[in-house]
């Protein structure tokens, strides 16, 4: 993969992992859950934390070629 491939890749991860805390956060709004938990539900995510992963090995791939 070259550079431009990488950031591609973290800007697509990166779009993904916030599509997904918004539509839970707009869910939790929907169902009036309390912001503490709609705060942890997306700390415990196990999505959100492997994209999380994903982004930060990519970022380290594009500073340390």
């Amino acid at each position: 993969m070259d550079n431009q491939d990488l950031t591609l890749s973290k800007k697509l991860l990166a779009s993904y992992k916030e599509r997904l805390e918004n539509e839970i956060l707009k869910r939790s709004l929907k169902l009036k859950i309390p912001s503490k938990i709609c705060k942890e539900i997306i700390e415990n995510n196990n999505e959100i934390n492997e994209l999380k992963k994903a982004i930060y090995e990519l970022e380290n791939l594009t500073t340390n070629p």
